[in-house]
């Protein structure tokens, strides 16, 4: 999981949401777990989270995707 993108979509409460995360490496060895949010067509929030190893960042991506997933967000596209 490079890149993850969801969303979210309630027409009766005009709820129209996305969550996107990317892990990337950083500059010191460690690994970023990158996090956007908000309305679809907008800008969204960002927030990045640091890890030690790549497999933990994809690791805490995994739980907030199933999280994210089990309060109605489905996958539009995904990357590698």
């Amino acid at each position: 999981m490079n890149h993850l993108y969801l969303e979210r979509h309630d027409t009766e409460n005009n709820m129209h949401r996305f969550y996107q995360m990317f892990v990337t490496p950083g500059l010191f060895d460690d690994w970023s777990l990158i996090k956007e949010w908000g309305r679809v067509g907008s800008p969204g929030t960002v927030r990045k989270e640091w890890f030690d190893t790549q497999e933990d960042a994809i690791v805490a991506g995994k739980k907030l995707c199933a999280a994210k997933c089990k309060k109605g967000y489905y996958a539009i596209r995904t990357g590698k």
